[in-house]
């Protein structure tokens, strides 16, 4: 598993081949071909593998009592760091969503799936608050996911956009982990200026009510 890992890594699904990940593990192709049958079979359970990995932290994260602020924080963190680390899990969900219409269902139970009731229920309280603007829990969930996932899906479009060598995109994505929860939150949380004015205006208000009161009291 670890050889076929580090193969997928390098070349991807489809440039990976079964004799280069036998030749990595030390072990013919037809051993390997009697285990896995074929190369998905092979991808799918290294996959399977590293998700059963990242979906247990990310339900932590989402159902925990932190505040929404901190799951954004820690939930594009540790995604990002993961997939650094596994930089061909996200083309391959896309392939097989594409290629088996029951992929997700099949994914979804596997124990540790992230499950969003408690999530939901926090953004709505915080939403009563003031802490947040309004949104809807799941715009804001996908908000998280495609700003945190893009950077792989997009790779080389990224790098011939941002004129970067491979370097330069490891140091790109290394500041997603933190870039992308900070553009999330100052996009959701109501800012404290915006309270401060909405505090004076009322003040104001309310004052220049009882002044009109007061001087028409004195006239009558």
């Amino acid at each position: 598993m670890d050889a076929a890992k580090t193969v997928f890594q390098a070349k991807g699904m489809n440039g990976a081949r079964m004799q280069e990940i036998a030749d990595e593990a030390g072990i013919n192709k037809a051993m390997l071909h009697y285990y896995y049958r074929s190369k998905e079979n092979l991808f799918e359970a290294v996959f399977n593998s590293a998700f059963s990995l990242l979906a247990p932290q990310l339900s932590a994260i989402l159902n925990n009592d932190s505040s929404i602020e901190d799951k954004i924080k820690n939930f594009t963190f540790n995604y990002i760091t993961f997939m650094l680390k596994h930089p061909y899990l996200p083309n391959f969900i896309i392939q097989e969503v594409n290629r088996k219409e029951d992929f997700i269902l099949k994914l979804k139970e596997n124990i540790g799936f992230p499950n969003l009731d408690k999530f939901k229920v926090k953004v709505e309280d915080e939403i009563k608050q003031g802490i947040l603007n309004p949104i809807e829990a799941d715009q804001l969930f996908v908000n998280i996911i495609a700003l945190s996932i893009f950077p792989f899906l997009g790779k080389l479009l990224i790098k011939a956009f941002a004129n970067q060598d491979d370097i330069a995109y490891e140091v790109f994505v290394e500041k997603r982990k933190t870039e992308v929860a900070n553009f999330i939150i100052n996009s959701i949380k109501r800012q404290y200026n915006e309270t401060i004015y909405l505090y004076f205006n009322d003040s104001i208000c309310n004052s220049n009510l009882r002044t009109t009161n007061h001087n028409t009291s004195r006239m009558l």
